[in-house]
């Protein structure tokens, strides 16, 4: 099994926001719905999905274990209550969101909870979220690489964390990329604004497209049904090598995302 390379994301939207969101993507034709414990919006998501009327084997969802959720057999009862919320008999994906802060509950223990729930059928896939090389190498350690399918991270033009990744695809880990549009600064970036004129694309589809080309899946997410129906059209977009090599120009190790007494020791 694989990773979609495109999806929806739904951070930072709750309510009837999410609700017509996902439903006006859903309508467009989006397939993979990606949501997290924490985003406090799993009902809201089901409820747009169960209303969509789309068979569950057409969907890829993804969701993600909160860290106040690791420690013993919380996890596998607040990923029960995900699957509630969502509407839902199994996840398609599920993820550690970020690391046990100050190792409070070991890489061991909670990768081996999440493999558990694996086995259970609650999940199809799973996969980690936020996690370093050191990170990586003990969960590889607790479970083996062959269980973890994907390690969403933070990774746009200005962060692509070549480290990470090239790790991670080492160990035959999938890339996730979350904030790719980096919360909308590459949108206004000459660079690519210059090569999306050429293209007669939008920075938005560039930057998607430059994502996806370089191997990482991607969510992003929309409240305009324009945007959603516009972005769509990235996996359609092919960039030069030449295209490629400029975007990997704008690295400059631009963190967005960095949460106190959460994040962990980047690399």
């Amino acid at each position: 099994m694989s990773i979609p390379a495109f999806g929806l994301g739904t951070f930072r939207l709750q309510g009837q926001v999410v609700i017509d969101s996902v439903s006006t993507g859903l309508a467009l034709g989006y397939r993979v719905i990606d949501t997290a414990q924490i985003y406090e919006n799993e009902a809201d998501v089901g409820e747009a999905i169960a209303a969509s009327g789309i068979a569950r084997e057409e969907l890829f969802i993804t969701s993600k274990i909160w860290v106040a959720n690791l420690a013993g057999d919380r996890l596998i009862e607040s990923l029960k209550e995900s699957l509630r919320k969502l509407q839902t008999d199994y996840l398609d994906l599920t993820l550690i969101h970020w690391p046990s802060p100050e190792d409070q509950v070991p890489v061991e223990a909670f990768m081996g909870a999440l493999l558990e729930a694996k086995r259970l059928g609650l999940t199809r896939q799973i996969g980690v979220s936020n996690f370093t090389i050191d990170l990586m190498q003990q969960a590889i350690a607790a479970i083996g690489a062959e269980h973890i399918a994907t390690n969403q991270i933070e990774l746009h033009p200005y962060l692509q964390n070549r480290n990470v990744v090239a790790f991670a695809q080492s160990q035959g880990i999938g890339i996730t990329s979350y904030m790719t549009l980096a919360y909308g600064e590459a949108l206004n970036d000459p660079l690519i604004q210059q090569i999306a004129e050429r293209l007669q694309a939008t920075p938005a589809q560039v930057t998607l497209a430059w994502a996806m080309q370089s191997g990482y899946a991607v969510i992003p997410s929309s409240t305009r049904r324009a945007n959603l129906e516009s972005n769509l059209k990235a996996r359609e977009l092919t960039l030069s090598e030449a295209d490629m090599a400029l975007i990997a120009t704008l690295d400059r190790g631009h963190r967005l995302t960095s949460p106190k007494g959460i994040a962990p020791s980047w690399d």
